[in-house]
């Protein structure tokens, strides 16, 4: 895969959406690309775990969690679960826990936060729908590009050189 560096993609490629500067990097790959895929749940992991239970391909899931600072939505286990089936990583608008376990897998993992209160499971949430946080608008088959210096969005796979 080619290198991504978000700042080079955002001057190749300025139609791109660049969500507002509120994730922080925990996964063990700090930089990392596919299609999105999306999961819309609040305080409840349940469609997560289903998610992650199921072949990624490569793509990234798109969580948003409402921004709820009050559980977390992913850990170690559902982290371990989706590098195993093939996800390229999980941006999560809300939290995460096991930070120092996520640090060390091969999951892209961008969320606003750590909580070690783990979330319910009631089975609610939606899939697969267009999501909204952080200024942008993300529908399942966009492109989702990240690294240290933030997060974007395009239509389509980009070309990036390198």
């Amino acid at each position: 895969m080619s290198h991504i560096v978000t700042p080079d993609i955002c001057d190749a490629h300025p139609e791109v959406r660049v969500l507002d500067p509120l994730f922080v990097n925990f996964g063990g790959r700090e930089a990392f690309c596919g299609p999105i895929r999306t999961v819309k749940c609040f305080e409840d992991n349940s469609l997560v775990k289903q998610a992650v239970g199921e072949p990624g391909e490569g793509a990234v899931l798109v969580v948003d969690a409402g921004g709820s600072q009050r559980c977390a939505m992913l850990g170690d286990m559902l982290a371990e679960q989706a590098l195993d089936n093939g996800w390229a990583g999980v941006v999560m608008y809300g939290c995460v826990r096991d930070v120092d376990v996520l640090a060390e897998t091969g999951l892209g993992v961008q969320a606003l936060g750590a909580h070690p209160r783990k979330s319910e499971k009631r089975g609610e949430g939606q899939r697969d729908i267009p999501v909204t946080f952080a200024g942008v608008t993300m529908a399942p088959g966009q492109w989702l590009y990240a690294d240290n210096n933030g997060i974007l969005v395009a239509d389509e796979r980009l070309p990036l050189e390198g």
